[in-house]
């Protein structure tokens, strides 16, 4: 009864739950992301093994943020947490000009998967405070953006351990995912079977 009651209440004033996933390389600051999203500090980190999965309330939509781990061999697992994602936060270092190249194959994979054709797609070119970061615009490119067609995507120059550019994100994503749903677009594809 009063899960019922507060999904009225929700549809009423607007809050929405979204489901989304944040991928990106080991190393490119996921979890560090999460945690200061979540809890608005940043924490010493280990790489994450397997996924931490939160809640982040966010103006009127909360989101449940699953930051599963970027070692090369954990990638092929990925595509086990795609069923029901409205959004994807792909992360990546700027710095990281040697695996820009990988990352780039990877977010080809995911956006190509059946399962996240639908999802909104935000981009964190993190680390930008570093010496030598690729600027959001090489990001942009070396990612293929531009040939991205009907897709609803973002890229945002980022500072993970300072917070800087996760809100502007967020409000993308959330604006996004809303008018999305609010015009009848399906952000999320669910597997059969999965």
């Amino acid at each position: 009864m009063g899960n019922a009651l507060r999904k009225t209440f929700d549809r009423l004033f607007g809050n929405r739950e979204m489901r989304v996933l944040m991928l990106g390389l080991d190393a490119a600051g996921k979890t560090t992301i999460l945690f200061k999203l979540h809890i608005g500090e940043v924490l010493s980190t280990v790489p994450t093994i397997g996924f931490n999965v939160e809640k982040v309330q966010y103006k009127n939509v909360l989101f449940t943020v699953w930051d599963v781990g970027g070692q090369e061999k954990l990638r092929p697992l990925w595509r086990h947490y795609f069923n029901n994602t409205d959004g994807l936060i792909y992360v990546v270092d700027s710095q990281d000009r040697e695996r820009i190249g990988r990352a780039a194959s990877e977010f080809k994979t995911i956006i190509e998967d059946p399962l996240m054709r639908h999802s909104a797609i935000l981009v964190f070119a993190n680390k930008q405070d570093m010496k030598q970061a690729l600027t959001t615009a090489e990001v942009c490119e070396a990612l293929g953006m531009s040939l991205l067609r009907n897709r609803k995507w973002h890229v945002q120059g980022a500072v993970a351990i300072r917070g800087e550019g996760l809100y502007e994100g967020l409000d993308w994503l959330s604006n996004t995912l809303s008018t999305m749903q609010r015009s009848g677009q399906i952000t999320s594809v669910a597997g059969s079977g999965h």
